[in-house]
């Protein structure tokens, strides 16, 4: 019998190393010859050095592949209608679990060496080119759209909030919620449209849920239209009406 020579590695915990000897030696995880990895397995032990704290959880699947080996070699009895479940299918389980998020892991370690490897240029802005607010005209912002426009969009949204109240389940209560503050409104919208272009009016506000979540909206939208902070635009005549961020 030829004798088995191992490499002493580090292996986090018994299924890092029953992964490791079924990777060498190119076993079906399915299928794994449960005579041989258990040998190897325990050849392996005898050759740890470690406190009797991490020679437990080694000893308890060392126990299990026995009891397992065990189970294999026992003779089937050929009156059972059912087929006979396999002794290995737990443990293949949590070898194929243990594998997935060993390599889960190895992919977040290379995704945070990656970006510790991005580097930022800082703000180089002088202060007074920062603080300079460019003038904003009402009618260059408003273009061709009129406030009756905006209306049949806000109107159209509107009915199809009320056409979502279920007649039956509306009747049983309602939960009160907080206050929507139209200030807080606007810090929404602003930060979720900065710096993007063509965003569909329509679907900003109909991503809304609620009446009162809608008209808040609505009225915020026209409040940062107003500020300069963005401007409304329809590139053709009954298209849908789009919004630029100016920030």
């Amino acid at each position: 019998m030829n004798k088995l020579e191992y490499k002493l590695d580090t292996f986090e915990g018994p299924l890092d190393l029953l992964l490791h000897l079924i990777e060498k030696n190119k076993f079906n995880i399915f299928d794994i010859p449960i005579v041989q990895i258990t040998e190897q397995y325990l050849a392996y032990l005898d050759t740890m050095e470690e406190d009797m704290d991490v020679m437990s959880d080694f000893l308890v699947m060392a126990a299990t592949l026995i009891s397992i080996k065990s189970r294999m070699l026992l003779p089937k009895e050929e009156k059972e209608e059912e087929e006979e479940e396999d002794p290995r299918s737990e443990l293949v389980k949590s070898l194929l679990e243990y594998k997935m998020y060993k390599y889960a892991s190895y992919e977040l370690k290379d995704m945070s060496y990656d970006a510790g490897n991005s580097f930022y240029k800082s703000e180089t802005i002088p202060p007074e080119v920062k603080q300079i607010k460019q003038e904003v005209d009402p009618g260059e912002l408003l273009q061709d759209i009129t406030m009756q426009k905006l209306n049949e969009i806000f109107q159209t949204l509107l009915r199809r909030e009320i056409d979502r109240v279920d007649p039956v389940r509306s009747k049983f209560g309602t939960i009160k919620r907080d206050e929507i503050r139209l200030e807080d409104k606007m810090v929404e919208i602003r930060n979720e449209i900065r710096g993007l272009k063509s965003i569909n009016f329509r679907t900003l506000l109909g991503s809304r849920r609620g009446k009162v979540n809608l008209i808040v909206s609505f009225l915020a939208i026209l409040e940062l239209m107003k500020s300069g902070v963005l401007v409304i635009r329809q590139d053709e005549m009954f298209g849908d009406i789009m919004i630029d961020s100016l920030e």
